[in-house]
C-alpha cells in the first residue's frame, strides 16, 4: 500500500517570534540566576524569576535548580508542591501542580505531541493537571492532556497516557493500576 510522503521542509513552528524571544531570554535567566544555586536553596528567589516571567506561584512551593521549565507563564503551582532536580517540565499548554503534591527527579511533564497524521507533522498541546496530594515518582512521564487525581501515585519510570483515578497506585509502560493508596494515621508511626 502506498503511503504519502511525510515532508518536514514544510514544518512550521507555532510560536510567535515574541514567545520565541520570550522562552530564550527565560532560558539564560535560568541558567544564570537560578542555576548555580544547589538544590532547592533560594527558592524565594527562584519563584521570584518564575513570576517575573508569568508563573502563577505559591509562596511555599519549590523549584529546584536542575529543574528545566519550558514556559513558565503555562506554570501553576499550589501550596506545599515541590518540582524536584532534573524535572523536565515541557509546558507549551498548562501544567497544574496541586497542593502538597510532589514531581521528583528526572520526571518529564510533556503538553505537547505532534499529529502523526497529518502530513505536517504539527504540534499541538493539551494541559497536564497533577491534583492535591499527588505523587510524580522518578523518571515517570506524563503526557499532555492527563489529569492525575487526587492523592494518585504514578510510580517510578512509569508512563501515563491516560488519567489516574484519585488515591490509587500505578505503574509500567503504559501504566497501569497497582493498587489503592492508603495513607495510615500519624498515630501508627
Amino acid at each position: 500500500m502506498n503511503q504519502p510522503i511525510i515532508d518536514l521542509s514544510k514544518y512550521q513552528n507555532n510560536y510567535s517570534r515574541r514567545h520565541q524571544l520570550t522562552r530564550a531570554l527565560w532560558a539564560v535567566v535560568w541558567t544564570l540566576l537560578a542555576r548555580p544555586f544547589p538544590r532547592n536553596m533560594a527558592s524565594g528567589w527562584k519563584r521570584f524569576l518564575l513570576r517575573l516571567f508569568g508563573a502563577k506561584i505559591h509562596r511555599t512551593a519549590s523549584v529546584y535548580s536542575s529543574a528545566q521549565i519550558f514556559y513558565p507563564a503555562n506554570l501553576v503551582m499550589k501550596e506545599y508542591s515541590c518540582i524536584g532536580p532534573k524535572v523536565n517540565c515541557y509546558n507549551a499548554a498548562t501544567v497544574t501542580i496541586g497542593a502538597n503534591t510532589t514531581v521528583s527527579q528526572g520526571a518529564y511533564l510533556c503538553t505537547a505531541t505532534h499529529d502523526i497524521t497529518d502530513p505536517l507533522h504539527r504540534l499541538y498541546s493539551k494541559p497536564i493537571v497533577i491534583e492535591d496530594q499527588a505523587w510524580i515518582a522518578s523518571e515517570a512521564f506524563i503526557g499532555p492532556d492527563v489529569t492525575v487525581k487526587q492523592g494518585a501515585v504514578v510510580g517510578a519510570r512509569a508512563a501515563v497516557f491516560k488519567d489516574v483515578e484519585p488515591w490509587t497506585v500505578v505503574g509500567g509502560n503504559p501504566a497501569k493500576f497497582i493498587k489503592k493508596r492508603i495513607i495510615k494515621d500519624e498515630k501508627e508511626f
